[in-house]
């Protein structure tokens, strides 16, 4: 193992806003792009030859006048490593980071064929990684992406100097929004990170995300183009009862809500609304990836599932259909009801102790959406087949939780001040590859045409979100196998330059 200098001795149902893979945290109405977090069978567990060590890290990188610091998280396999070769490190995201990573992945066999040192560095204020007391709103003022580039920058600094690894090259991955600070580390550190593996990074950050929706759409017409219409039909007959309050006790029964159907405020109804369209919304995201190694719940429910339920007119009509299929989901995640009481997640992300449900990860990556990156998956596109989520229902959550202004002009300069920072789609620096699936709805805000030849694309055609970071296995499409093949053979060019 590793010289010690530089260790410091060491639920909701899925209706929520990555990092690839299951959610560490489920909260209806907030979907994240998905994070390598420890969840379901693995929750955790640290299996062998992998080390939890931890680092010293600043509170604040741009004060010099703070001298304050915390202890981050990290692993380390050293089983692949030889002498003078890379190190590869795998970027936290928005949950606690899953050691299952550590054993598996195809990052993992790259490292096998080049002798790679494997790390992995928990994101600030996720997981195990608490660098202040609890999660008010002024300590999450220290939560950003800016801070947990300057993170990554100065463990790689440290490490790299202690463990006499400075003139070896690094190399990040990442998937979702790790993929995202995998490519900026690389563009705002590139004396620091020699490439990075981006996978199904959203690089531009956007205020209202419809195309989300538009993207789960075209997935559920490719399955079967009567599929999204039965959807539709469906939604807007959901419509149409919410609308009579005599309908309520039916609704209640039909999706098997926790109490009676309140619908006091526009909120209550656009929760409702959406923690059942984040059933469709989840699968098409993940569809048919392989995550059973990290313990992912529900991974035999397919875009395939979603439309033979729809489409089974035996079930009745389109809303019986959509009611049959909130209730596979809840049987699924071992739900015996649904809470849709947006009462109820307010008090939860309103929190702020790290014992809280929403400390593991909601209130955390909903912060970053509601002062950085926007990626509001509202109904505001007539091209999908939804109704009741707009985009002023995301931006009252960032009023209800954090008190911060609800203006969608004051959401446009905070998403402009990050594409500023970044430059959105004009990357300008070299070595970074970015691997989309095609049905993955986040790739509406990623790369998926190459910039240069030194800035390569790999669109992956009907595979879902950070599919190419999964393990490889039989039943894998020949296009899948080819991109994994494709990022080995720029690792390979790249490393020898």
């Amino acid at each position: 193992m590793l010289a010690p200098d530089c260790r410091i001795l060491s639920l909701l149902f899925l209706v929520a806003l990555l990092f690839c893979t299951s959610s560490a945290w489920r909260f209806k109405g907030f979907r994240r792009f998905g994070t390598l977090g420890a969840d379901g069978r693995h929750g955790g567990e640290i299996g062998a030859g992998v080390e939890e060590l931890w680092f010293s890290q600043r509170l604040d990188h741009f004060n010099g006048a703070d001298a304050r610091v915390w202890k981050q998280r990290y692993f380390v396999n050293d089983s692949f490593h030889a002498p003078g070769g890379p190190v590869f490190l795998m970027i936290g995201g928005e949950g606690a980071a899953n050691p299952a990573w550590m054993q598996y992945g195809s990052w993992l066999s790259y490292a096998r064929k080049f002798g790679a040192l494997c790390l992995m560095l928990e994101h600030r204020f996720y997981g195990k990684s608490r660098p202040t007391e609890d999660l008010s709103v002024k300590n999450l003022h220290f939560l950003s992406s800016r801070q947990a580039l300057a993170d990554l920058a100065h463990f790689r600094t440290a490490f790299a100097r202690t463990q006499g690894l400075t003139n070896n090259k690094w190399v990040a991955f990442g998937g979702s929004y790790p993929g995202s600070l995998a490519a900026w580390f690389r563009l705002k550190y590139p004396h620091l990170v020699y490439a990075s593996i981006a996978t199904s990074a959203p690089i531009l950050a956007q205020v209202n995300f419809p195309e989300y929706l538009e993207v789960v759409w075209r997935s559920l017409v490719a399955e079967n183009p009567e599929c999204p219409k039965m959807v539709k039909q469906a939604s807007d007959t959901l419509i149409q009862m919410l609308q009579d309050p005599h309908t309520y006790d039916n609704i209640t029964k039909d999706f098997r809500l926790c109490s009676r159907l309140q619908l006091g405020s526009p909120m209550d109804s656009a929760y409702f609304l959406e923690s059942l369209a984040g059933n469709f919304m989840d699968v098409v995201q993940y569809n048919e990836d392989n995550r059973e190694f990290e313990g992912a719940i529900g991974t035999n429910i397919t875009i395939k599932v979603l439309c033979e339920v729809m489409l089974d007119t035996s079930l009745g009509s389109p809303y019986s259909r959509y009611a049959s299929l909130a209730g596979l989901m809840l049987q699924t995640f071992s739900q015996t009801c649904l809470d849709a009481q947006y009462s109820t997640t307010l008090q939860e992300m309103t929190n702020t102790s790290w014992s809280g449900a929403g400390a593991a990860g909601g209130r955390q990556w909903v912060y970053q959406t509601c002062t950085e990156f926007g990626f509001y998956q509202s109904t505001d596109s007539p091209n999908q087949p939804f109704t009741g989520f707009p985009l002023p229902y995301h931006l009252q959550q960032c009023s209800d939780f954090y008190n911060l202004s609800a203006s969608e002009s004051a959401f446009e300069d905070v998403v402009q001040q990050t594409n500023e920072e970044y430059g959105g789609y004009s990357v300008k620096t070299t070595r970074i590859v970015f691997p989309n699936g095609s049905i993955d709805p986040c790739d509406a805000l990623g790369m998926t045409s190459d910039l240069s030849d030194d800035l390569p694309a790999i669109f992956i055609k009907g595979t879902a979100h950070c599919a190419n970071m999964y393990p490889a296995r039989p039943q894998d499409p020949p296009q899948l196998s080819q991109a994994r093949e494709h990022i080995y053979v720029l690792l390979q060019k790249w490393l020898k330059e």
